[in-house]
């Protein structure tokens, strides 16, 4: 049985707060830079112009990274179980079913009509999302 848990990355409310400080900041600097070129203090607007500009330019990144980590929602991950003989050996994979658990008995041997035992319950993980999970 495939469950499937959408998990989307919340954004930190705190995150979220910064960066439209910064962006509100920037923006001032911005503004103070176009009141010091109107006074002659070229230096010093110049000053400011360039501190805005870092400002929004580290704003937008910091945005853009943010909403990139939102999109980022986990596919329906497949859950098996491995059932052994422990007289035989025979081994069988089959999907989860509600209520297994390791060491639980399971359906008879198809080689030696014994019980089997379940060995293992896991998440089959893909190439690709280890890839992923790699990159971050």
């Amino acid at each position: 049985m495939s469950q499937t848990q959408p998990s989307v990355r919340k954004t930190s409310p705190i995150l979220l707060a910064f960066i439209l400080i910064m962006l509100v900041l920037s923006v001032t600097a911005i503004y103070q830079a176009a009141a010091m070129v109107n006074n002659q203090e070229i230096s010093a607007a110049l000053n400011f112009l360039i501190l805005g500009a870092v400002g929004i330019a580290l704003s937008a990144y910091l945005l853009f990274q943010t909403r990139r980590r939102m999109r980022i929602v986990s596919k329906t991950q497949r859950v098996v179980t491995t059932i052994t003989c422990q007289k035989c050996g025979f081994k069988t994979v089959r999907d989860f079913q509600r209520g297994d658990y390791v060491l639980k008995e399971a359906e008879a041997c198809p080689k030696c009509s014994e019980k089997m035992l379940i060995a293992s319950v896991y998440r089959e993980v893909d190439e690709k999302e280890k890839k992923e999970e790699k990159r971050f």
